[in-house]
């Protein structure tokens, strides 16, 4: 049902129509949403923990890993709530100002995760092309530093995105083709002119995520000539295998992403569920994948999680051997 406020003529609710084609099939694709949303909250969760109480694990690499699941976590959790709940229980309505609050949040945490993997990516250029110069550059400071500004830059490029959506007028339709809001579905809505507002959407997704993958394009070609000039190839293998984990976070992160957007802006013939998967996917696998890539690459992080798990299980077994537990 279509609720006007009539001052402004303005909707007061969204509804979301979750995967056009696929609607009888929400409760079955419900199921994968599920297990990523639980395996993204598991693993970003024991990747902070592990990290917070290894010392050794306090570098610049993994506090800016830390800074990533952060936002991860803040994403997913602004998001897969409500898809599900629209899956499960086909709740479709969406409050205005929330679905722009959603919309805020997905672009404003995508910009920092963008930023934050930058940032990794310039940790691995000192390193490696700088390796006397590595702590004296990212000092506790600096990378403090380093995080606000990343922060900073997500939430003030991406707070005008609101209020470029708050006062317009949406007299097609109250319903949006997708799983959650985002700034092309509402956009789309709308009856009057919005190229000044497109055109701003598009520079802000250039100033950050194109400039971001520009900066790391050319912080890999410095490292790679750097390593392919050191005096033995098993020198060169050692120093490129530092960078595996990053280079698999970078390709998961903005391959999504990339096609995610040209499918937004130039694919006009694709098919609607095709469109939205790859929207998911760009929101969704990135947050599950990024904790796997660096418990699975990095042997500290390994380590840390089999020592965490048996410092649980041994509090466990002290719990249920303990007399009062016995008595119980």
């Amino acid at each position: 049902m279509l609720d006007y406020n009539r001052s402004n003529l303005q909707l007061t609710t969204f509804l979301l129509l979750g995967i056009p084609g696929l609607e009888d099939a929400h409760l079955w694709i419900s199921i994968p949403f599920c297990l990523v949303y639980l395996l993204s909250l598991m693993g970003n969760v024991a990747l902070l923990l592990i990290i917070k109480t290894d010392r050794k694990l306090h570098e610049p690499m993994y506090l800016f890993l830390c800074m990533l699941s952060v936002a991860d976590l803040t994403l997913t959790s602004s998001t897969l709530p409500k898809i599900l709940s629209l899956f499960w229980f086909n709740d479709r309505e969406i409050y205005f100002e929330a679905c722009l609050t959603q919309m805020y949040f997905i672009h404003s945490l995508s910009t920092m995760e963008s930023g934050f993997i930058l940032a990794m990516a310039f940790d691995r250029f000192v390193a490696i092309c700088h390796p006397l110069r590595h702590s004296t550059i990212l000092t506790p400071a600096v990378i403090v530093g380093l995080g606000l500004l990343i922060v900073f830059r997500g939430a003030v490029l991406l707070s005008p995105h609101p209020f470029l959506l708050r006062w317009l007028s949406y007299c097609k339709t109250n319903v949006i083709s997708h799983t959650y809001c985002e700034f092309m579905a509402l956009i789309k809505l709308v009856c009057s002119e919005t190229k000044i507002r497109r055109a701003y959407s598009l520079i802000v997704a250039f100033l950050t995520g194109g400039l971001d993958s520009i900066l790391i394009i050319c912080s890999y070609v410095l490292i790679l000539f750097t390593v392919f000039n050191l005096p033995s190839k098993a020198a060169c293998l050692k120093t490129l295998s530092t960078c595996v984990s990053h280079v698999w976070v970078i390709l998961v992160f903005y391959t999504p992403a990339f096609f995610s957007f040209l499918t937004h802006r130039f694919g006009h013939h694709i098919a609607p569920p095709v469109h939205i998967f790859i929207a998911n996917i760009y929101l969704l696998i990135p947050p599950m994948m990024n904790p796997i890539i660096y418990g699975v690459k990095t042997k500290r992080i390994r380590e840390g999680f089999l020592k965490f798990l048996t410092i649980k299980c041994v509090q466990l077994c002290k719990v249920c051997e303990s007399p009062d537990h016995q008595q119980r």
